[in-house]
């Protein structure tokens, strides 16, 4: 396995930085991966190095206010802005790799971008995986929450909470949890901002899932305590073409870091298998 840190601009100039794992031999497709909030592109080096022991790159960056990319923590300019960089991600990698299929993978929140990136604009990718994704999250959240949020939106838009995620809600390995905490790349704010424009982004996917047009894989814990796991079979139920819908009864928020992870990367792996036969 190759491996390789780089940055790539935006469309406003920003510099993204992003990692790339790349297969020793011969290429399958590229997985383009969209991580969640609060958290950055190492988290998914598990998920790596199986994607190329079956022969697709991954390649994942940090979101503007993430990881080692620049910008306020939790917060960006706009969710319109969230969609530019996904725009810029796709042009850098059918740049990098020319002739193969690229795929778009989101995560949580990356998994509410994905899915309305393909829903409101043209697409170059050739299919998509959403895991456990922020269309409503697994409570709602009061009215006063979300009135506030309105508010400070267009009075103060990168005014920042704390997220009030529980990390012994991502996952039942102790491991990944205690490594979470002690993360210096992770943290815990959400902007005004982008709380209200995900949490409308959310809704309005699931009332448009019908024209969703690619190859779809959606999987999410039965278990998921921080996105709504009804909201994703609600969006499953309603995409009129080729969607796969798994539940994993009884797991957490991140699949990819359960201790049933081997299981769930077969799943994933044959479903892409399926959309890249080999000639």
């Amino acid at each position: 396995m190759k491996y390789t840190e780089f940055q790539f601009k935006t469309n406003d100039e920003s510099l993204l930085y992003a990692r790339e794992w790349q297969p020793e031999n011969d290429l399958r497709g590229v997985i383009c991966l969209i991580h969640g909030l609060g958290e950055h592109s190492g988290r998914y080096a598990y998920l790596a190095k199986v994607l190329t022991q079956e022969g697709y790159t991954l390649l994942t960056y940090d979101q503007r206010g993430h990881g080692q990319s620049l910008g306020q923590r939790g917060h960006a300019p706009s969710y319109e802005s969230l969609l530019d960089d996904i725009d810029s991600f796709g042009r850098e990698s059918s740049r990098r790799f020319p002739n193969l299929p690229l795929f778009l993978y989101g995560h949580s929140l990356g998994g509410n971008l994905v899915l309305n990136y393909v829903l409101r604009r043209k697409s170059k990718f050739v299919g998509v995986i959403a895991t456990s994704p922020w269309l409503r999250l697994a409570f709602e959240p009061s009215d006063l929450k979300v009135k506030l949020a309105l508010v400070m939106n267009k009075i103060w838009p990168s005014f920042s909470q704390s997220n009030d995620l529980d990390p012994s809600a991502l996952s039942h390995d102790i491991t990944i949890i205690d490594a979470y905490r002690i993360d210096p790349f992770v943290h815990n704010k959400i902007s005004a901002r982008l709380f209200f424009s995900v949490y409308q982004a959310g809704l309005w996917a699931i009332e448009n899932a019908a024209l969703f047009d690619r190859p779809l894989l959606l999987m999410h814990g039965g278990g998921d305590h921080i996105t709504s796991a009804e909201a994703t079979k609600q969006f499953a139920k309603q995409v009129q073409q080729d969607c796969t819908l798994k539940i994993w009864e009884g797991l957490y928020h991140e699949l990819h870091n359960e201790l049933e992870k081997e299981e769930i990367m077969i799943y994933l792996t044959n479903w892409l298998k399926s959309k890249t036969p080999v000639s």
